[in-house]
């Protein structure tokens, strides 16, 4: 299991629900963290918190639909000269949910494919070739196990998209210390999830953080949260190393 302690990871959303709880986690054990929000005081809060556990760490701040403003951030993090080793691409947006689905609008698509597909897909982009060249790195994706649910269009189409960049780049990293996976924390009563759902935020931990800890260098995989629910996280990386394997065959 790797040990993050002294570790950098970068964490999107961080500002409250599943990011919040992430980065809190993350910090207990040791990592470093550059917490992510729209805006700068969405992490002020949080920033004080994981500092009062013994680790460095920054806040940035980007609305992730602006690309120009995904780009800076990028070059703010470079300017920290510190080494990104975990890219935790957790913030997304449900945009409605459209019971009249045939009248769902173009920006549905639009303004989901920005935030949940283009900006993880550029961050990636932006992180990898460093952590392939520091010969270590670990990226997971949160994606939406949503199924058959036309209302849900835009939301679901981009999570799909994300899955697929996922898996494509994975394929490219397989059997290296360079890791890239995907997450679901499952339907949770946060913001995103509404309070009809049926799981706490809590139920995510440690599940969604799985895949920043396996070292198995398999990537692509799926590693759903709900999978680990009340395990510790030594067991659920146990189970993540021995029952989800890589998508691309021997």
């Amino acid at each position: 299991m790797v040990n993050v302690k002294g570790r950098w990871a970068f964490i999107t959303g961080a500002s409250r629900g599943i990011g919040y709880l992430t980065a809190k986690f993350m910090a207990e054990r040791g990592c470093n963290l550059i917490l992510h929000s729209r805006k700068p005081e969405g992490t002020e809060k949080l920033l004080k918190e994981v500092k009062e556990t013994g680790v460095e760490a920054y806040s940035v701040a980007a609305e992730l639909s602006d690309l120009d403003a995904v780009f800076a951030m990028l070059e703010e993090i470079d300017k920290l000269g510190v080494t990104v080793d975990i890219v935790m691409n957790n913030a997304g947006l449900q945009i409605a949910y459209r019971n009249d689905y045939f009248k769902t609008p173009v920006s549905d698509y639009t303004e989901s494919f920005k935030i949940n597909t283009i900006a993880p897909a550029m961050i990636c982009y932006h992180f990898m070739p460093k952590m392939i060249a520091n010969g270590f790195g670990r990226v997971l994706n949160t994606t939406s196990g949503i199924a058959l649910d036309p209302q849900q269009a835009g939301y679901s189409a981009s999570k799909a998209a994300l899955d697929k960049i996922t898996i494509d780049l994975g394929s490219k990293v397989e059997g290296t210390d360079v890791l890239i996976n995907l997450t679901d924390p499952g339907w949770c009563r946060t913001d995103l999830g509404g309070q009809h759902a049926p799981n706490s935020p809590e139920s995510a931990i440690p599940g969604i953080t799985v895949g920043a800890f396996v070292d198995d260098r398999k990537s692509g995989r799926f590693l759903g949260a709900q999978s680990f629910v009340g395990m510790s996280l030594e067991e659920a990386v146990k189970k993540a190393e021995a029952e989800f394997d890589s998508p691309y065959g021997k």
